[in-house]
C-alpha cells in the first residue's frame, strides 16, 4: 500500500477524534462558556450537519483542483479552526468553528477517498478505503478517550490544541507523498459537474447510499446510548463504560481491516453477510443486554460488522460511479453522516417516549431491517454474470458478417 494512503489515514484519525471527542467534554464546555448542556450538545449536531451539507459543496468547489492542493487546503482550514476554537471565548464563535471545521473535514474526506483508491489501483480499492476509514476506528479507540483525559487534566481547550497539533505532521507528509497533478491529467479528461452529477442519480448507486445511511444510522443509534445501556441494563459500573467503548473501537478496526482484504474480490458477499449479521446482532443485543458476557461480546462483534460493512459500501460506491470519483466520495461521506446524525436522534425519540434503555438498540435493529431489504433490492437489480455473458453473445450474433 502506498505510503500516502497511510498518511491520509493519520489525517482522518485527527479529524475523527475531533468529530467524536465532544461527548466527553460537553460539561466542561457548558460550564466554561456559560451555556446549557443541550446547547453544548448542539456543537456535535452542527458538526454532523456541516459534514452532510459540506461534502457535496466542497467536492464541487475543489473537484478541478490538484488533489495535493485540495488536501492541504482542507487540512489547513481544519487546523486553523481548531486553533480558533481553542481560543474561543464565546459560544457563537465555537459553534461557527465547528461548522467550518465540518466543511473542511467533509472536503478532505471526499478527496482523500478518491486519492487513496487512485494511488492503490482498482484491484486494491477496498483495502485503500479500509486504511482511510481505519483512521476513524483508531480515533474511537485512542483519540476520543485521550481527548477526554486531556479535558480532565487541562480543560476542554487542550483537546482542541491536541487535534490541531496531530494534524500538522500529515500535512508535511502529504506535501511530499501525494502527486501534485490535476484530476484527469493522466488517464481521462475531467468531466463536467453536470456529467458527474448525472452519474450519481443512478438507482443502484442511490440504493447503495441508502443502505450506507441506514447502516450508519443503526450503528450510531446504539453507540450514542451505550453508557446508559451498560450501566442501567447490563448492570456494569461506570468504570466499564470506557472498556465497552474501546471494545467497540477494537471491533471496528478489526472489521475495517478484514473487509479491506475481502471486499475487493467479494463485495456483494461482504455487504450481504454484513447487513444480515448486523440485523440479527442488534436484535440479539437488545434481548441479551442484561447478561454482561453476551453484551460485551456483541458490542465487539457489532463494531466489526458495522465498520466492515461500511468500508465495503464505500468501495462499492466508487465501483458504481467510476466517472465521478470525487463527487462519489462526497456523496458517500454525506450518506455516512446522515446516518450518524439521524440514528442518535431516533434513539433519543425512543428513550423520550419511555420505551426503556433497550429501545435505541431495537431502533438499530429496525433500521438494519430496512437496510437489509434495500440491500436485497440492490442485489436483485444487478445483472448476474450469466446474464452479462448472454447479452454479449447476443450482441456478437447481431453483428454483420465482414464482407469478403
Amino acid at each position: 500500500m502506498p505510503f500516502a494512503v497511510h498518511v491520509l489515514g493519520l489525517a482522518v484519525f485527527a479529524q475523527g477524534t475531533s468529530e467524536f471527542m465532544l461527548s466527553g467534554l460537553l460539561s466542561d464546555i457548558a460550564g466554561d462558556l456559560h451555556v446549557s448542556l443541550s446547547a453544548a450538545g448542539l456543537l456535535t449536531s452542527a458538526f454532523a450537519v456541516g459534514m452532510v451539507v459540506g461534502a457535496p459543496l466542497t467536492a464541487l468547489t475543489g473537484r478541478a483542483w490538484p488533489r495535493r492542493r485540495a488536501l492541504l487546503f482542507f487540512l489547513g482550514v481544519f487546523v486553523a479552526v481548531h486553533v480558533a476554537g481553542a481560543l474561543a471565548a464565546d459560544y457563537g464563535v465555537l459553534l461557527a468553528t465547528r461548522v467550518v471545521g465540518a466543511f473542511a473535514n467533509a472536503g478532505f474526506w471526499a478527496v482523500a477517498l478518491v486519492t487513496a483508491t487512485d494511488l492503490a489501483g482498482p484491484e486494491r480499492r477496498a483495502r485503500a478505503t479500509a486504511v482511510v476509514v481505519g483512521g476513524v476506528t483508531v480515533a474511537c479507540v485512542v483519540g476520543v478517550p485521550a481527548g477526554a483525559v486531556l479535558g480532565e487534566l487541562w480543560g476542554w481547550r487542550s483537546a482542541f490544541w491536541a487535534v490541531a497539533l496531530v494534524s500538522v505532521p500529515p500535512a508535511f507528509a502529504l506535501l511530499r507523498a501525494v502527486p501534485g497533478g490535476r484530476p484527469g491529467d493522466r488517464d481521462v479528461p475531467l468531466l463536467s459537474a453536470r456529467t458527474e452529477l448525472s452519474a450519481l442519480v443512478r438507482p443502484r448507486l442511490l440504493l447503495t447510499l441508502l443502505v450506507m445511511a441506514l447502516v450508519q444510522g443503526a450503528t450510531f443509534c446504539t453507540f450514542s446510548y451505550l453508557e446508559p445501556l451498560v450501566t442501567r441494563v447490563t448492570g456494569l459500573g461506570a468504570g466499564w463504560v470506557p472498556v465497552v467503548l474501546a471494545l467497540f473501537g477494537v471491533g471496528s478496526f478489526a472489521g475495517v481491516t478484514l473487509a479491506g482484504r475481502l471486499a475487493d474480490t467479494r463485495p456483494k458477499t461482504v455487504i450481504g453477510l454484513g447487513t444480515a449479521g448486523l440485523t440479527a446482532g442488534w436484535a440479539a443485543l437488545a434481548l441479551t443486554a442484561g447478561h454482561p458476557v453476551a453484551a460485551l461480546a456483541l458490542v465487539l462483534l457489532q463494531g466489526a460488522l458495522a465498520f466492515g460493512t461500511g468500508t465495503a459500501l464505500i468501495a462499492r460506491v466508487f465501483q458504481q460511479a467510476p466517472e465521478a470519483p470525487t463527487l462519489a466520495g462526497s456523496f458517500a461521506t454525506a450518506a455516512f453522516n446522515v446516518g450518524a446524525a439521524t440514528g442518535p436522534w431516533l434513539g433519543g425519540l425512543a428513550l423520550g417516549a419511555g420505551l426503556g434503555f433497550r429501545a435505541p438498540v431495537w431502533v438499530s435493529a429496525l433500521l438494519m431491517g430496512a437496510a437489509l431489504a434495500a440491500a436485497a433490492v440492490l442485489r436483485s437489480s444487478e445483472p448476474s454474470a450469466a446474464g452479462v455473458r448472454v447479452r454479449v453473445r447476443l450482441r456478437a450474433r447481431r453483428r454483420p458478417a465482414p464482407e469478403r
